[in-house]
């Protein structure tokens, strides 16, 4: 399977989170997927997630990555994000509680609901959090859990 890997550089700011859900919506219609199919929107909720943590709990830069097959019709459509921060510390999912008004805490607890798989590693003097969005029928990506030097080799 031929993948095709892009990436956004996301400012410190909170308010780029709304520019990297506009970019994915751009970056699956020009891959052929329809930015309203359901697994489109749980990536777009997930990669609002993930770019919110990188960029509210680290307070600097970080780099979205997506990776996709280049023909969406010959292969179930699988999906994986990458977000790259600056930060070490590994992602602690937390459990927002009892209290429905509260406005965080549910985040990471999303990705792990929403997605197949998820992890993070290490990279250089920061982390990468990444995740696995399948088709409907629950299909795979075939990058599982490889970290960025060995999805660039897969190609």
């Amino acid at each position: 399977m031929q993948v095709l890997q892009v990436q956004l550089a996301v400012q410190a700011d909170p308010a780029e989170v709304s520019r990297a859900r506009r970019w994915v919506r751009d970056r699956l219609r020009a891959g052929g997927i329809d930015p309203e199919a359901p697994v489109a929107e749980t990536l777009v909720l997930v990669v609002s997630e993930l770019v919110t943590n990188a960029v509210v709990h680290t307070g600097r830069p970080a780099v979205l990555r997506l990776l996709m097959p280049v023909d969406p019709a010959a292969v179930p459509t699988a999906l994986r994000v990458e977000v790259a921060d600056a930060s070490c510390a590994a992602p602690a999912p937390r459990h927002a509680g009892a209290d429905e008004d509260a406005t965080n805490g549910r985040g990471l607890e999303l990705v792990e609901l929403l997605c197949e798989r998820w992890g993070w590693y290490p990279d250089g003097s920061g982390k990468r959090v990444w995740c696995e969005i399948g088709d409907p029928d629950g299909a795979s990506c075939a990058l599982a859990g490889q970290p960025a030097a060995q999805v660039a080799s897969a190609r």
